[in-house]
């Protein structure tokens, strides 16, 4: 069966087409799939289908795009409530 594999840095995007056997799980569609040969430093630890985070030993099915997750920067909760406090400082300014 037909899934996808896909992988995104701040620069560029990754989507690779892979062939897999019916009843094949996460981690093994990750363990032979091209991206990971060319790439083998990429973490693993966070992934999903179509943006719906996942385990490792979810059973895939015809079409499923599994989404290898980078860690985030910066906590985007944090992030907008140093946004709204700056917002407060300018308007009493």
């Amino acid at each position: 069966m037909r899934i996808e594999v896909a992988y995104a840095l701040p620069e560029e995007q990754f989507l690779y087409t892979e062939e897999v056997e019916e009843g094949c799980t996460v981690e093994q569609a990750l363990q032979q799939c091209k991206l990971l040969k060319e790439m083998p430093d990429i973490n693993t630890d966070k992934v999903g289908i179509f943006g719906k985070p996942v385990s490792k030993e979810t059973e895939l099915r015809e079409g499923d795009r599994i989404e290898i997750y980078r860690p985030l920067k910066a906590d985007p909760r944090e992030r907008r409530r140093k946004q709204v406090e700056n917002e407060r400082r300018s308007v009493k300014s």
